[in-house]
C-alpha cells in the first residue's frame, strides 16, 4: 500500500497503519527520506569515537548526543535503550529509534566471527514507549552478513522487523557484510547483495556502507546497483569516519542524486563536533535530504 511517500507493509495490522504512517511521516518530514542521527557507537567503537585528538571535549559526555538530537534538524535519533532511559526525561522533544543489539570491536573479525545478539525485544520497546510517553518511532538492528552466525542474526532481524510492524514502528537494518569469508566488504556486488537481503527481511530502511571507489561521485555511481536491489526498502548511507563538512555534503549529494540513496545515517561526522558546529552540519545535511537543495546551497549553510 502506498500513501504519498510511504510504503505500508502488509505486516502492519490495519489498526496500526495510521500509527505507522505517522511515525514514517515524522521521521522523514513527509519526504520519504530519512536523516538518522546514529548514536550507537559507544558500544560499537567504545570511547575512541568520543575522546581524543580532533574530537570536541563535549563529546566525552553522553549528554552531548542528546543535546544535538534535541536541537538539530534530524529525522530521528538512534541509540541504545539504556541511554534513552537515563537521559530522555530531559529530551522529550526527540524522535527516537531504539537499537536492539550491539557489540564492541574489541574482538576483530579475524579472531572470531562477528555475532551481535539482541539486548531487548520489540515488545519490551513497545512497553517502554507506552510507560515513558517518549516519541519512539522505530527500532534498529545490525546484521553481519557473511559471518558464520549470519543465520542467527537474520532470524533475529526478521522477527524484530515483523514485530516492529505489528506495533506500527519503523524497522531499520544496519546491514554490514563482515567476517573471514568476506574478502571485500565494500565491493559493489556485496553491498547490493546486502541491500537485497534487507528487502527480503522487509526492512523499511537499510543502512549500508557506500561501495569503495576513487572518489565520492564514483562511489555514488556504484551505489545504483544496491538501490535497484533494495526495491522499496530505502537505502540510507553510513556517514563513516569524519570528513571535512564540505566534502561530506558533496559526497552525500552524489549518493542521493546519483546513487539513489534516500538519506543518511550519520554519527561521528556529527557528534565529534562542538554543539554549534554539529547543528550547522545538520542544517546543511537536512536541507539536502528533506528540502532537495543542491550541494552548493547546502555548503553555503555551512558558512
Amino acid at each position: 500500500m502506498m500513501s504519498k511517500n510511504i510504503v505500508v507493509p502488509l505486516t502492519v495490522p490495519e489498526k496500526f497503519r495510521d500509527i505507522f504512517c505517522q511515525n514514517y511521516a515524522k521521521a522523514t518530514e513527509n519526504t520519504g527520506r530519512l536523516l538518522l542521527f546514529a548514536g550507537d557507537q559507544k558500544v560499537e567503537h567504545l570511547n575512541k569515537d568520543f575522546y581524543g585528538n580532533g574530537i570536541d571535549p563535549e563529546d566525552a559526555d553522553p549528554r552531548h548526543l542528546f543535546e544535538i538530537a534535541s536541537k538539530a534538524r534530524i529525522g530521528a535519533f538512534a541509540t541504545n535503550l539504556g541511554l534513552i532511559a537515563r537521559y530522555a526525561h530531559d529530551y522529550r522533544n526527540v524522535r527516537y529509534v531504539v537499537k536492539l543489539n550491539g557489540k564492541t570491536d574489541l574482538v576483530p573479525s579475524s579472531n572470531a566471527e562477528p555475532l551481535s545478539r539482541c539486548w531487548y525485544s520489540v515488545s519490551q520497546v513497545a512497553d517502554f514507549k507506552t510507560q515513558s510517553g517518549l516519541d519512539i518511532v522505530g527500532v534498529g538492528i545490525t546484521v553481519y552478513l557473511g559471518s558464520e552466525y549470519e543465520s542467527q542474526m537474520l532470524a533475529a532481524a526478521a522477527q524484530a522487523i515483523y514485530d516492529a510492524h505489528q506495533n506500527g514502528l519503523l524497522a531499520i537494518v544496519w546491514m554490514y557484510p563482515r567476517g573471514r569469508a568476506v574478502t571485500d566488504e565494500r565491493h559493489p556486488d556485496i553491498i547490493a547483495g546486502a541491500a537485497g537481503v534487507a528487502a527480503c527481511l522487509g526492512a523499511d530502511f537499510v543502512k549500508l556502507n557506500v561501495p569503495d571507489a576513487s572518489d565520492g561521485s564514483k562511489s555514488a555511481e556504484l551505489l545504483c546497483q544496491a538501490t535497484l536491489a533494495a526495491g522499496t526498502t530505502k537505502i540510507i548511507c553510513s556517514g563513516g569516519s569524519r570528513k571535512t563538512t564540505d566534502v561530506y555534503v558533496q559526497d552525500l549529494y552524489h549518493q542521493i542524486h546519483v546513487g539513489g540513496a534516500q538519506g543518511a545515517a550519520i554519527g561521528r561526522n556529527i557528534h565529534q563536533r562542538s554543539l554549534p558546529e554539529a547543528l550547522k552540519l545538520c542544517k546543511a545535511v537536512s536541507a539536502l535530504i528533506f528540502d532537495g537543495v543542491d550541494a552548493a546551497a547546502a555548503q553555503k549553510l555551512l558558512k
